[in-house]
């Protein structure tokens, strides 16, 4: 067994804010792939009739598919918000410490705030039963 120091690893680091946001933009796009089985579904439910599309509103109002529906926004609105920030890295802007965590937060800031108000207005609406 070698001597050697092995090769630093999550264990080591503390995780950052960068990390952090890195991480959750990944699980985000996963969730967001999966999020296509349900808008799948449902659209197959309105072709399906009446009856098949009153099941998918019942389960889609239900309140684990509220949840989901809710987390697939927030997944939405965070994926999107992070890949803007990624689009003014990309052209080499924002690389300064301060605002790269100034647009951390933002990204944060953005995700929660236009989750809220698209559930505010969906709500308010009464699409979901």
């Amino acid at each position: 067994m070698s001597s050697r120091p092995l090769s630093p690893h999550l264990q080591i680091y503390r995780p950052q804010l960068t990390s952090i946001l890195s991480i959750t933009h990944r699980a985000t796009g996963i969730f967001l792939s999966v999020g296509i089985l349900a808008i799948t579904y449902w659209l197959i439910s309105i072709a399906a009739g009446e009856n098949a599309h009153a099941t998918a509103r019942a389960w889609l109002g239900s309140l684990p598919g509220q949840f989901l529906l809710i987390t697939w926004s927030f997944s939405f609105y965070f994926h999107l918000c992070n890949g803007i920030r990624h689009l003014f890295w990309d052209v080499g802007l924002g690389f300064e410490l301060k605002t790269i965590y100034a647009s951390g937060y933002t990204v944060i800031i953005a995700s929660v705030v236009m989750t809220a108000l698209t559930w505010s207005y969906v709500l308010s609406q009464g699409s979901i039963q």
